[in-house]
């Protein structure tokens, strides 16, 4: 099953994909709410959609093309309190990010600290099943305020060096009445970073994440993660600037699902009830490691087999300003 959060004239709707059309459910004004429900009831998701849907259908193209009646929303998202939303990620989880990770900061040392962290991914990250391996690499993006939809620009910021897409998959999960992490779904996403300012210094990484990013158009519910083949694409202007085949999933990274789950939410103040958590699992392949350098209105595009429709969002820089953030006291 796959789910779309819409924003129409009468509000917010989750509709289920039923290609070429969407399938409104009733009494649902997000995946949130949806999975808070199923929890009550003490219901599987799957059985949950199948109770809620209604005989309204929406043309599916005309949504995704960006039909002025509907706009397609994040494929998850916490509407009424944004900062109930935590956004992360999992790095060097893939031997292609590694090996760019790596070309960006070999100039600094023979043996970097981002092989060294992949490498313990490839010795430990695969546990015996009931036990903690290896901590994979973890960063921060933001609350819920920093995700964007389909269609909708990812910004680079007047502060920024730069700004490229990293496609990728998110696990989508909400903390439930028991402080018991649960898995609502996977997404594809484009978790978008600061390349340049990355390259300057490894420890600029925290820094180079705090960007806007895209998850959707669909939310699989019930997907399988095993091996995931996609493609990853910009266009400038009516041609394709570059393109890569990508793969994600367990069988490609050097860290198994239960064990970045785990290594996640181990921290007690990841399991507070009633929060969502978006964490992207890494990228395969970015157009920064073929030396690309991405231009206001370039439009990324990200599509993985299984997950429905691609995400595409156009690149905006902001305008140019010399502000400076002032403090006052209170």
């Amino acid at each position: 099953m796959r789910l779309v959060q819409l924003a129409g004239p009468d509000g917010r709707r989750v509709a289920l994909v039923e290609e070429p059309r969407l399938r409104l459910l009733e009494d649902c004004r997000s995946v949130y709410d949806l999975a808070s429900e199923c929890l009550h009831e003490g219901a599987a998701l799957t059985e949950g959609i199948a109770r809620r849907k209604s005989d309204e259908l929406v043309d599916y193209d005309a949504v995704y093309a960006g039909t002025p009646a509907w706009r397609i929303c994040p494929s998850a998202d916490v509407p009424s309190e944004p900062a109930r939303c935590l956004v992360s990620g999992t790095g060097l989880t893939h031997k292609a990010s590694a090996r760019n990770r790596d070309a960006m900061h070999r100039a600094a040392q023979a043996v970097t600290d981002s092989t060294r962290m992949y490498q313990s991914g490839v010795e430990g990250g695969k546990p015996a099943l009931g036990e903690a391996g290896v901590a994979p690499e973890w960063f921060y993006k933001g609350c819920g305020t920093v995700l964007r939809a389909h269609n909708e620009p990812l910004i680079v910021p007047e502060f920024a060096e730069d700004g490229g897409e990293e496609p990728e998959v998110a696990g989508v999960y909400l903390i439930d009445a028991h402080g018991a992490p649960r898995r609502i779904g996977f997404t594809a996403g484009n978790e978008f970073s600061d390349h340049v300012l990355e390259r300057k210094n490894y420890l600029y990484l925290a820094a180079s994440k705090l960007r806007t990013c895209a998850i959707g158009p669909e939310l699989v519910v019930d997907g399988d993660f095993d091996l995931v083949p996609g493609e990853v694409s910009v266009d400038r202007g009516e041609r394709v600037l570059w393109s890569r085949e990508i793969r994600t999933g367990e069988s490609a990274m050097c860290h198994s699902l239960s064990n970045i789950e785990h290594h996640h939410f181990k921290f007690e103040f990841h399991r507070r009830p009633g929060d969502l958590h978006i964490h992207f699992f890494g990228a395969d392949a970015f157009s920064f490691g073929d030396g690309v350098r991405l231009e206001d209105g370039d439009v990324m595009q990200v599509r993985f087999t299984g997950f429905g429709r691609p995400l595409r969002n156009p690149l905006s820089r902001a305008p140019l300003q010399a502000t400076v953030v002032a403090v006052r006291s209170i």
